[in-house]
């Protein structure tokens, strides 16, 4: 059984996969990592992320216990891997690593932007996991406080919203719900919720 989850940053589609996959007894892949495991690569490596050449080397190479998780969800390489996302050629090069992890004895749970639509478009079960805006940046900064970090508000608003522009228009993958995905908005539910709510959806699917 393969679980496509797919949703904007801060939307809650990571920890929501997460707990789906644990209570399914599935394996998770939050597939975002592997892009800021490269884009985190060539910062590392004080290269352009505009360096296609480099990108593609670091993505054919990605490999997420390379990095702490911790260093993969700062700010300044989810925003880097929100550029490099935009480059079909890096993507290209990473989707061969999704669908190997998709396709494994048993199905596995995956969530990102394209799953439902590039990456597994055959999934089982399709979810797009969506909230507002303002309740994603909320989101977000409670997260970088929680682990320490400064944030402002104001500007991880504007930050989300340059990074769904980038994630909506760009040419290859663009951010969308499948056809036939079912629409799950989190804005005014907590984790326990949403994640209910997904089991129901889950399980209402697999009857079909």
């Amino acid at each position: 059984m393969i679980i496509a989850i797919d949703g904007p940053a801060g939307s809650g589609k990571g920890t929501l996969a997460l707990k789906i996959a644990c209570a399914l007894q599935l394996p998770h892949l939050d597939t975002g990592l592997l892009y800021r495991a490269t884009a985190l690569d060539l910062l590392e490596n004080n290269k352009s992320l505009t360096d296609v050449d480099s990108a593609v080397e670091a993505a054919s190479q990605v490999d997420l216990k390379q990095f702490p998780i911790d260093r993969l969800r700062d700010q300044i390489v989810s925003e880097a891997a929100s550029i490099i996302a935009s480059n079909p050629k890096v993507r290209n090069t990473l989707v061969t690593v999704q669908r190997a992890f998709a396709v494994q004895p048993g199905g596995a749970v995956l969530d990102g932007r394209d799953i439902g639509t590039v990456i597994c478009p055959e999934a089982d079960i399709k979810l797009f996991v969506t909230a507002s805006l303002e309740v994603r940046a909320k989101r977000r900064v409670f997260d970088l406080n929680s682990r320490g970090e400064l944030s402002d508000y104001t500007k991880i608003l504007e930050d989300l919203r340059r990074r769904d522009e980038r994630d909506k228009c760009r040419t290859t993958a663009p951010l969308k719900a499948a056809e036939d995905a079912v629409i799950l908005d989190t804005s005014e539910l907590d984790i326990e919720t949403a994640v209910h709510k997904a089991l129901t959806i889950i399980r209402e699917r697999q009857k079909q």
